[in-house]
């Protein structure tokens, strides 16, 4: 081995992952770095504990991964461009940070927590003002879908229904958010792009909710869901227990 070979060999950091660069020098973050990112993983982590003691359903890790895979699916199948579906990934995981800080105006405080996570990455600011529309818009009273990935991740968000986010330990304590979270046993998000059509697929339980309990607390979330999907082209579609309501 040359003198060379053997330098640059031990000076390599075999743990760490290569990092893709743009011609500027800004680094293409993805999900996965910020799964690995000790400052996000605090930040959902005790975001959940806040959201647990606060008597709500699971908003930490599992819902993050959950609704950025979902965000990309969605784009993916829709032919969106690699780096368009990958930044709807890491705005899904990072939606909802903000509950931090507080459960009231998350969508806007987890924005600007997001903005320091990425600048300190080197993320272009570009991709950062992208993230931070999608996050600040994920929310009912004041969001709306103004690109594909805050659409996206709308539709991730929006979806996640299943008696996994329950964290109520007594069921003689379900309110009726925890007693329909618990009766869904299946959701799914289907999109079917030769037909335009992106449909949320429930399997409820009707022993523990019945299915109009899920109309009644979920409406402002379809209706917000359904706008999403028309602003990428694709007509919402609700099928719950194989029947279509939507």
């Amino acid at each position: 081995m040359t003198n060379k070979k053997l330098f640059d060999a031990l000076n390599t950091n075999h743990d760490t992952p290569e990092v893709e660069l743009t011609s500027n020098g800004r680094r293409l973050i993805t999900v996965e770095d910020m799964k690995r990112d000790p400052e996000v993983v605090a930040m959902l982590q005790a975001a959940n504990a806040i959201m647990k003691a606060l008597g709500y359903t699971e908003h930490g890790q599992r819902h993050a991964g959950l609704v950025g895979n979902i965000a990309q699916n969605v784009l993916e199948h829709l032919g969106y461009d690699e780096r368009t579906y990958q930044l709807s990934n890491v705005a899904g995981y990072l939606h909802d940070i903000g509950n931090v800080i507080h459960r009231q105006n998350h969508a806007l405080s987890g924005s600007l927590l997001a903005w320091g996570i990425m600048k300190r990455m080197n993320m272009s600011p570009q991709e950062c003002a992208t993230v931070m529309n999608a996050i600040g818009n994920h929310e009912e009273e004041r969001g709306t879908a103004t690109s594909a990935i805050s659409a996206a991740v709308i539709i991730g968000d929006k979806a996640d229904v299943h008696r996994s986010r329950v964290q109520n330990p007594r069921m003689e304590d379900f309110d009726i958010h925890d007693r329909v979270n618990y009766a869904a046993k299946r959701s799914f998000v289907r999109v079917r792009p030769e037909e335009k059509i992106i449909a949320l697929e429930l399997e409820i339980d009707t022993y523990y909710a019945a299915v109009i309990e899920y109309f009644e607390i979920f409406l402002s979330r379809m209706t917000m869901m359904r706008q999403a999907c028309e602003f990428l082209g694709c007509k919402y579609q609700l099928v719950v227990n194989d029947t279509q309501f939507a």
